[in-house]
Parts: structure tokens; C-alpha cells; sequence
């Protein structure tokens, strides 16, 4: 007679069980070693009287210990596989966080704001121009009283290039 044997009678298998989880947890603990290098020319100080460094270079360590959590947790526990991704999604947060950055001197919060965003929500395949455009409004707007109405930030509202036609 031949023995079965029952899913609990195996020996347990060594490797990744959950190839999201052990790519997220590589990404993270690489983004924290970065962080945390680029963090370095900051003072650190101590308890008593923290410097610079000490919120960029703490975070980073967290960031990274998240990471080494994620990566033992998918040498341990099932998880989804890492499936193919397209990028789509990436191209255009990055681009929309770029285009940001050169927008916001020149054109102000009041333009480079809705154009960002909208060009971010391009990322999903759910885009739909006309909702987009009203997020990026209401948003647009909220950062403003945020920004410079509430916390008086020098966010430029109006950029130079618009200054001469805008003059708020």
C-alpha cells in the first residue's frame, strides 16, 4: 500500500513565494540605502538637539527595515506572482512630477498644478478628459488656499511669464 502524503507532511520549500512582495521589498530597501546616502552631508545631531539629517536619514532606515520585512515576508507566506507591468503608469507620474518642476517658475501654481495632474491622470486606463480636468481644478485650487493663503508659503501663483498678463 502506498503512502500519501498530506500537504502538511511536506517539507517546507525555501524561496520566494510572493515575487510583488519580494520586488517591492528590494525596491524599498534600495530606495532606502539611496535616501539614506544622499541624507549623509546632513548633520544628524543627537536627541537633544536634532539636526538637518536626522528625519531624511531616520525615514530612510524605516523605509529600508519595511523593505527587509516584505522581502521575508515572500520567503515565508504565498503571495500574488510579480506579473508583467507596462510603462504606461510610470511615464507619466514621472512626467507629470516633471513637468511640474519646469513649469512652476515660469507658468505659477495656477497653470503648472492643473497640467501636472492631468497629465498624471493619463497613467490610468480609466482616463477620462473631462473628470480629469475638474480634479485638476478643485485641486489646483485647494493647493492654492493651502499654500499661500494658509501657510504663506513663496509658492509662485502666477509664474513670470504669465506676471505681465496676470497681474495678481
Amino acid at each position: 500500500m502506498s503512502e500519501q502524503t498530506s500537504p502538511d507532511d511536506r517539507k517546507p520549500s525555501f524561496g520566494i513565494r510572493s515575487g510583488q512582495d519580494f520586488g517591492a521589498g528590494l525596491f524599498l530597501i534600495a530606495l532606502g540605502i539611496f535616501a539614506f546616502w544622499q541624507a549623509q552631508t546632513l548633520g544628524r545631531g543627537t536627541l537633544n538637539a536634532m539636526g538637518a539629517g536626522m528625519l531624511p536619514q531616520s525615514l530612510a532606515v524605516m523605509v529600508a527595515v519595511g523593505g527587509l520585512g516584505l522581502v521575508i515576508t515572500s520567503l515565508l507566506v504565498d503571495g500574488p506572482r510579480l506579473e508583467r507591468w507596462s510603462l504606461r503608469g510610470a511615464f507619466f507620474i514621472f512626467g507629470g512630477i516633471v513637468l511640474f518642476a519646469l513649469t512652476i517658475r515660469p507658468l505659477g501654481l495656477v497653470v503648472s498644478g492643473p497640467l501636472a495632474m492631468f497629465f498624471g491622470s493619463m497613467a490610468s486606463d480609466e482616463f477620462r478628459w473631462k473628470e480629469s480636468a475638474i480634479f485638476a481644478v478643485i485641486l489646483t485650487t485647494i493647493c492654492i488656499l493651502l499654500f499661500k493663503v494658509l501657510l504663506r508659503l513663496p509658492i509662485p501663483v502666477v509664474g513670470s511669464l504669465l506676471e505681465p498678463i496676470l497681474p495678481f
